[in-house]
């Protein structure tokens, strides 16, 4: 016949030891309560926060990306256009539509010109150019 162990003691007869220390509850009378934290209210507070700072850096990137596709539909629209010259890096030059709404690169500046303007640019060292004029919808 098996020995029987004492009630106040936790016996793991799977493991064959006894294990009172790990279990999650008390194992007699005089044992303290175990109660577990509650940590909704810090989870939901965390989570808010991390969620605030994921918008927040979500909102940053897209403005990059928003002001980078801005800058490539510029650069496309300039190095399509017409221009019997080759720029210069770090001069300025004015983007103009024709009549038919192809575009052209000019030195003349739009104030001594009355062509359909669409904006001053610069050209940089790495080939790129930077828009240098506020565009009309920015300033309304």
């Amino acid at each position: 016949m098996t020995k029987k162990k004492p009630d106040q003691v936790v016996y793991n007869e799977e493991k064959g030891k006894y294990d009172a220390a790990l279990t999650p509850y008390a194992t007699n009378l005089g044992a303290p309560a175990i109660v577990t934290d509650d940590v909704t209210t810090w989870k939901n507070s965390n989570i808010s926060k991390v969620n605030h700072q994921f918008k927040t850096e979500y909102k940053e990137l897209k403005a990059q990306y928003d002001k980078m596709m801005e800058q490539f539909e510029y650069n496309n629209l300039i190095y399509s256009a017409k221009f019997s010259f080759e720029p210069i890096v770090g001069a300025v030059y004015h983007l103009y539509k024709r009549g038919g709404g192809e575009p052209f690169l000019s030195l003349i500046s739009p104030e001594e010109c009355n062509w359909d303007f669409v904006g001053t640019f610069e050209l940089k060292a790495d080939k790129i150019w930077n828009r240098i004029d506020t565009p009309v919808d920015e300033e309304e």
